[in-house]
C-alpha cells in the first residue's frame, strides 16, 4: 500500500496505518463513510483518538504480517477506553489464542498507544 489515498464513492473502503508504542504498524480497513471522514480528520489534525473495534482472528490481505485484523464494520474512535481492551499490536499477536476470553473480552481491542499516522492507498 502506498500513502495519501482517498476512498472513492460511498461504500468504498479506506485504509489507515496505526502505529503503537512498540513502533509496529497495523493497517486498518474502514468501510463506513462517516468513520472514514472521522479517521481522515484525525490524521489531518494529529489528534490522539483510541481506535476501538472487534478483531477477527485471521489475516487480511492488507495486513498480511498479522494473524488478525479489525472487523471494518465495528471501528470507532474514542478519547478514552476501558483497560481490559488495551494491548499493543505484538501482544495481541502473541496471545491471539487467548483473545475473546478474559483477554480482550468479546474480541474488542482498543490499543491506548495506537495512533493513526496516515491514510494508505491499495496497490
Amino acid at each position: 500500500m502506498g500513502q495519501s489515498g482517498q476512498a472513492g464513492a460511498a461504500g468504498d473502503a479506506a485504509y489507515f496505518n496505526m502505529r503503537d508504542i512498540t513502533g509496529h504498524n497495523f493497517v486498518i480497513e474502514i468501510t463506513r463513510p462517516e468513520v472514514i471522514k472521522e479517521a481522515r480528520d484525525i490524521v489531518k489534525s494529529g489528534e490522539h483518538k483510541i481506535v476501538i473495534g472487534r478483531i477477527i482472528k485471521r489475516p487480511a490481505f492488507y495486513n498480511p504480517q498479522w494473524d488478525f485484523h479489525y472487523n471494518p464494520d465495528t471501528i470507532s474512535f474514542a478519547d478514552a477506553a476501558i483497560e481490559v481492551c488495551d494491548a499493543t499490536i505484538p501482544y495481541v499477536e502473541d496471545h491471539l489464542d487467548e483473545a475473546g476470553g478474559p483477554f480482550l473480552p468479546g474480541l474488542y481491542w482498543c490499543p491506548w498507544t495506537g495512533r493513526l499516522t496516515e491514510e494508505l492507498t491499495p496497490r
